[in-house]
């Protein structure tokens, strides 16, 4: 006998509207969810498909000035491009496959073609607002969750032409979200790079380029690593800016019709390439493509017909040509950067020479540490079969078959000790996360070179859990959160996590891969409640919610919450908090001051900043 709560007949088939579609499956659209902690989660991606809006009007010739407003969780843009057709206001902002960017006469380079974007944020907000402006006449238009509340009449108006969009994101599904304004302002800086001459007002501030991707390089460089001037140039649909730094790793910077490829893609790769062949031909030496690229820090930014995204959220070109019938990426980048390079070198004899000196330094650093390495890297793959210092999870970045937007939220965990690594072990969820766990604190690595990798085993093991060895391409984790207990202990182990990847790999800090995690320092509970508290603050509400007499518990160490109780903190209600260097900070002067030799200057500030605290004297103690 057949078993009938299997049946499949036509009542199993449902049909969504295009809202219930984005709400039920947002990730199709926006990426990952997340509460605002990590720079791609979607609350920034609900920006930057309004804000891609207003500068498609600029691209066309279409306004100079586009303001945007942050406030108490809600986003405004202003505009002042040509403004949306005010018949068919309510339809591009709440009907798929509707829009102006299918002629490609009207959007020929536009950042998004497939009329998704402001539907999507529209689905996903619990209040969004449209006004259009068009030669003296307005029309209005509100939904709620995608759903029309008000469709007011067109009516006449003193604005100037353009368009305004407010929007709040739905907290049912941006759960606990908040903005982050380093990553707002990274955001909007880029769009005045990639736009020179625009200029874009948030918060009362203005952003504006005139050099574009030169100035992007400059702001990005510590300008005390730069080994020669940025080389700059700009033809007709690609620029790109280059130098070589003192720093280690590779820093690239790429764009596709405005948008920031964060995962790079077919222009990039080109670009890699082509910088290699371009310098072996101008010097007649066939130097290792990891020597010319080590230390590099560059930015590429191209414009293409009908571009082809690896996924809605536009973070890795796969378009293989530049127009449908037109030339292939590959050549159109390496042809322009080979008549320019080349010819900027024959030019430039005091560019090319320091240029060449940083690549031979590079092949000397790499040849005296090749020894080393083999040996490390054979001993990590033994440690790798026996040991437990890494509890792997089941999807990798460089796990081509695994599902994308699991691969997104992919996380390592990096603890100290048996019980912590322990708790976070058994109370994680083993599809995404990963838990590595260290043995005692790491060594302070500052003012030492990459052989202090290989030869310290902690820092060898961490780094190919990570499979970061040759550059962040083979990342296997999106989030790497360091997990320590919050006291002086564990923060002085996160300092000296930090001063490693800083050290060695500051693009993970750069790119925005690594997180500090937040744990409870309460718990509040009677019989019938139990509350969390992460500050003192929270813990104070508790004891008001709980009422008389609750029973108050201190975490000290990680390994002191249960994995009952642990699997709380690092589910969908996960508190992170992003490590962020702020756009004035140099990683050399910050590890000199906080992990060089400087003590007197040190001792001063931490007595200056010194907040008096009980259990920390009790630490100290």
């Amino acid at each position: 006998m057949k078993n009938n709560k299997n049946t499949y007949t036509e009542e199993s088939i449902k049909s969504l509207d295009w809202k219930q579609h984005i709400r039920l499956r947002p990730g199709m659209y926006i990426g990952k969810l997340g509460d605002g902690s990590a720079k791609d989660d979607g609350i920034y991606v609900l920006i930057k498909e309004i804000i891609d809006n207003s500068i498609d009007e600029h691209l066309m010739g279409y306004g100079k000035i586009i303001k945007i407003r942050v406030k108490d969780y809600s986003v405004e843009v202003r505009d002042y491009g040509r403004g949306i057709p005010l018949g068919k206001v309510i339809d591009c902002v709440s009907k798929i496959n509707t829009g102006g960017k299918y002629d490609s006469k009207a959007f020929q380079k536009s950042v998004g073609l497939n009329g998704v974007g402001s539907k999507a944020v529209n689905a996903l907000s619990s209040k969004f607002y449209v006004e259009s402006y068009r030669d003296g006449e307005c029309k209005k238009a509100e939904f709620d969750k995608g759903e029309l509340v008000i469709d007011d009449e067109i009516n006449n108006t003193d604005e100037k032409n353009g368009t305004f969009i407010m929007f709040k994101p739905d907290n049912e599904i941006f759960k606990n979200y908040h903005y982050i304004p380093e990553y707002l302002e990274d955001q909007i800086w880029n769009y005045a790079f990639l736009n020179s001459g625009l200029s874009l007002n948030y918060n009362g501030r203005k952003f504006h380029s005139e050099n574009g991707l030169l100035d992007l390089l400059t702001k990005k460089t510590d300008p005390d690593s730069i080994r020669y001037p940025i080389i700059h140039f700009k033809g007709n649909d690609i620029e790109y800016a280059l130098t070589h730094t003192s720093n280690y790793g590779e820093e690239y910077y790429s764009f596709v019709n405005g948008q920031y490829t964060t995962h790079g893609g077919t222009h990039l790769s080109a670009f890699r390439e082509g910088i290699v062949k371009t310098i072996r031909e101008f010097f007649k030496k066939d130097y290792d493509a990891s020597d010319i690229r080590a230390s590099i820090a560059a930015s590429i930014a191209i414009r293409v017909q009908e571009p082809i995204f690896e996924s809605q959220t536009k973070t890795k070109l796969g378009s293989l040509s530049i127009s449908p019938k037109g030339k292939k990426v590959r050549s159109f980048v390496n042809d322009f950067l080979k008549k320019e390079l080349d010819n900027f070198l024959h030019k430039n004899s005091k560019v090319a020479e320091a240029l060449q000196k940083r690549i031979m330094q590079s092949e000397r650093e790499r040849k005296e540490i090749a020894g080393i390495k083999k040996l490390a890297n054979e001993r990590a793959k033994k440690a790798n079969l026996h040991n437990k210092k890494l509890r792997d999870c089941r999807v990798h970045f460089n796990d081509k078959k695994g599902d994308e937007l699991l691969k997104n939220e992919s996380v390592i965990f990096i603890t100290e000790g048996d019980s912590a690594s322990g708790s976070i072990t058994k109370s994680r969820n083993v599809k995404t996360q990963a838990v590595f766990s260290l043995r005692g604190k790491p060594f302070n690595c500052f003012g030492y070179t990459k052989k202090i990798v290989y030869e310290n085993e902690e820092f060898n093991l961490l780094q190919h859990a990570l499979n970061i060895e040759d550059g962040l391409e083979g990342l296997r984790y999106n989030k790497i959160i360091i997990a320590t207990d919050a006291d002086v202990d564990g923060m002085h182990i996160r300092l000296l996590l930090l001063t490693y990847f800083l050290q060695f790999f500051p693009d993970l800090v750069r790119k925005g891969h690594v997180f500090i995690l937040e744990t409870p320092l309460f718990r509040v509970r009677n019989k019938k409640k139990t509350i969390y508290c992460f500050n003192d603050e929270e813990r104070n509400s508790a004891i008001e919610e709980i009422g008389k007499n609750p029973e108050i518990t201190r975490f000290k160490g990680l390994g002191e919450i249960s994995p009952n109780e642990f699997k709380n903190f690092i589910n969908d209600n996960i508190r992170l908090e992003p490590v962020i260097l702020n756009e004035n900070s140099k990683i050399k002067e910050l590890l000199s001051f906080y992990m060089g030799k400087n003590t007197q200057q040190r001792q001063e500030f931490i007595i200056e900043k010194l907040r008096v605290e009980k259990d920390l004297f009790e630490v100290i103690e």
